[in-house]
């Protein structure tokens, strides 16, 4: 008698199932490509007591969408370091970046940034009146509506 199967019961055989004896273990953030822990992540879930249960894909999609907000605000404040001619990215780099941005700015409204600052802002009313000619002054009335 023949097996035609393929499986067999080798330790290491490529394309058995289970797995093969010896092998290091990985990750669930590295199975997903990401780089924020899946597995704290569920931890946290779970013991937050969001819900009874926790299925598998919970904290791979949470994670993967809190590792993509880190790196978008990561590079808009790297953006704005550079735009300062600085290397290192301190809280007010992270205020500029959040605030110019309008998805974020809508997304972080009501978080205060320590050390952030505002964004330079002088009222229209406030600025000095532009003294020009006769002609300037029409001209660049109507341009204004």
């Amino acid at each position: 008698m023949s097996s035609t199967g393929g499986g067999g019961s080798g330790g290491s055989t490529k394309g058995g199932r289970g797995k093969p004896k010896s092998s290091k273990s990985v990750s669930r953030s590295h199975k997903a490509g990401l780089q924020f822990p899946v597995g704290r992540i569920a931890r946290f879930l779970k013991a937050g007591k969001y819900a009874e249960r926790v299925g598998a894909g919970a904290p791979v999609y949470l994670a993967a969408v809190l590792e993509y907000l880190a790196a978008e605000v990561l590079e808009l404040a790297g953006n704005a370091a550079r735009d300062n001619k600085k290397n290192r990215i301190v809280p007010r780099h992270i205020q500029l970046a959040v605030r110019n941005d309008e998805e974020l700015s809508k997304l972080l409204g009501a978080v205060t940034i320590a050390n952030g600052g505002v964004l330079p802002n002088i009222h229209q009313n406030l600025l000095p009146k532009k003294v020009g000619k006769g002609k300037g002054d029409i001209g660049s009335a109507s341009q204004e509506f």
